[in-house]
């Protein structure tokens, strides 16, 4: 209980600062940045408790993660409007929805969600480590989802910084997959699941998969690849892009 319940506090601190940072700025899209930092803040709370070398591994795995997530969606939004995901999520922008709507509609679904996710690290903080080749596998993972995301987020700057560049990004990893940010983020949370969940045992794996799982239910059908498609198909070139590409797995493209 005192893992579960430490978790939970640090997700609902979060939110509540998020929250306040929402009204302020009147976008809900600052949630995507303190998205990261909060499970940064849950993995730090969990290897305080458990006090061992894994969880602080986890910890390590989480923040560069994390970290990088959160700077470099603080820097692509910085300027911007609110996010049509979320236009889309509370029927307008958040002065015409209300604070209340934001509140059940984002903040505590996604304050739940963070608590779900953060599984594997409760599961490390309170079993000892059973299989370790069930670590190594885990980290082999998560490297490959951080460099989908790195390499796939720094593909996407270069093409909108060339000036010739074509209507939509089709080249590197966004030829086999239409969001290699989001399959990469889907692969951290695999690979922490891994050496977080399974080496802990057979019953922690097995009851904190939901954590990946929710995880890539949450990119591809709520606020991430399918939500984003219904803006995307509307331009130019896009259409036929998604009908040569692989939406989230990577696959090589079709003719």
């Amino acid at each position: 209980l005192l893992v579960a319940g430490t978790s939970l506090a640090v997700a609902a601190v979060v939110m509540t600062a998020t929250a306040v940072a929402a009204v302020r700025s009147g976008r809900v899209s600052v949630i995507d940045v303190a998205w990261g930092l909060a499970l940064i803040g849950v993995a730090v709370a969990c290897a305080v408790i458990a006090g061992d070398r894994r969880s602080w591994l986890l910890v390590a795995l989480v923040a560069v993660w994390g970290g990088r997530l959160s700077s470099h969606i603080f820097t692509r939004s910085r300027g911007h409007g609110e996010d049509p995901r979320y236009e889309a999520i509370l029927g307008g922008s958040l002065p015409e929805a209300g604070v209340g709507v934001a509140v059940r509609r984002v903040f505590l679904v996604q304050g739940v969600a963070v608590w779900l996710v953060s599984l594997p690290l409760q599961a490390a903080a309170l079993s000892d480590t059973e299989w370790t080749w069930a670590v190594w596998l885990g980290i082999a993972v998560w490297v490959v989802g951080v460099l989908f995301e790195t390499v796939g987020d720094a593909q996407l700057a270069a093409y909108k910084r060339n000036p010739d560049r074509g209507p939509v990004m089709d080249r590197g990893l966004w030829s086999w997959t239409r969001h290699p940010n989001y399959f990469g983020d889907s692969c951290v949370w695999w690979g922490i699941w891994l050496a977080g969940g399974v080496a802990s045992g057979w019953l922690p794996g097995l009851v904190s998969v939901l954590s990946p799982v929710a995880m890539t239910v949450w990119l591809v059908w709520i606020t991430g690849a399918r939500l984003l498609e219904r803006t995307m198909m509307k331009r130019p070139g896009y259409p036929e892009y998604a009908a040569r590409t692989s939406m989230f797995v990577p696959l090589p493209p079709r003719r």
